[in-house]
């Protein structure tokens, strides 16, 4: 199969069309409920999201910060698991043919779940790429490469260490787009400035036709409009759990108005993004 005009390539050459740049919103899968989530993942395409990239829960991540971490845990408590993830992704679907949906997570989980049987599940409920952190480019023969043979997109990252030596290794077997970690540190913890994530966006270019999608560090309508300037997308993640967190009781429980005032959240920054270059 070929990664070619998926539906990640396609809502980017309309984000083109349209002069403007994307926004991408990350949620967990499970966080804080099975149902609660779907309710939001469903909401998220009419309150601005043009992609999703939804977490894949896990007990050991390395690159999240403390929200993205306390939501997996909420998540895995909840009963969270690979099966209900992909679940998740098939419900989603029924309602809508177009929105690309990403798994974002670590390589753990899809190894248990046997990477064949994982990629033949994902492709069937309608998962359209995958970021897996911990999975380097001297790996690709683990799953990059019969993510793409199974016809899903493999997003790598690139970070502010990722020089001209090593782009070339990083962009080799990328689909989809390049996603650009702007700090060096976990999720949620301080942001780059416009003028580095400007030149880091235009190094980017310089070795790939992909998209660029930048993220960690972006918690505000203003901050994804700085960054909907330059680049292709820009990536919100740990302000929307803190934003699904700050409406849970005492109990770690959903209140009443969750999913309608995290998805008001993702409107702000959609209009952000939206209005970046006007």
């Amino acid at each position: 199969m070929s990664t070619t005009n998926s539906r990640i390539d396609r809502r980017f050459a309309a984000l083109k069309a349209e002069g403007r740049a994307g926004l991408v919103a990350f949620i967990t899968a499970g966080d804080p409920d099975h149902d609660t989530c779907l309710d939001l993942l469903k909401g998220l395409p009419g309150a601005g999201a043009d992609l999703i990239e939804l977490g894949m829960p896990f007990t050991d991540p390395m690159a999240d910060g403390p929200a993205i971490q306390a939501s997996t845990l909420r998540a895995l408590a909840a009963g969270a698991r690979m099966t209900r993830t992909l679940d998740l992704v098939k419900a989603f679907r029924e309602g809508d043919a177009d929105t690309p949906i990403i798994l974002m997570g670590y390589y753990n989980p899809v190894y248990a779940y046997g990477v064949d049987r994982f990629l033949a599940d994902a492709k069937t409920a309608g998962v359209d790429g995958l970021i897996v952190v911990d999975l380097p480019p001297e790996e690709d023969g683990e799953l990059c490469l019969p993510a793409q043979a199974a016809g899903v997109n493999f997003i790598r990252l690139a970070t502010p260490t990722t020089d001209k030596a090593r782009l070339p290794a990083v962009l080799a077997n990328t689909s989809g787009f390049i996603y650009y970690v702007s700090i060096a540190g976990i999720t949620g913890a301080g942001s780059a400035t416009s003028d580095a994530i400007a030149a880091a966006v235009a190094h980017l270019r310089s070795g790939t036709d992909l998209p660029v999608a930048v993220g960690f560090g972006i918690t505000t309508p203003q901050g994804a409009a700085d960054v909907a300037r330059v680049a292709d997308a820009a990536v919100v993640g740990s302000a929307i759990v803190r934003r699904l967190e700050a409406n849970l009781d005492a109990d770690g429980k959903a209140k009443p108005g969750l999913v309608p005032d995290v998805l008001g959240f993702v409107g702000q920054l959609a209009a952000g993004v939206r209005g970046a270059r006007k």
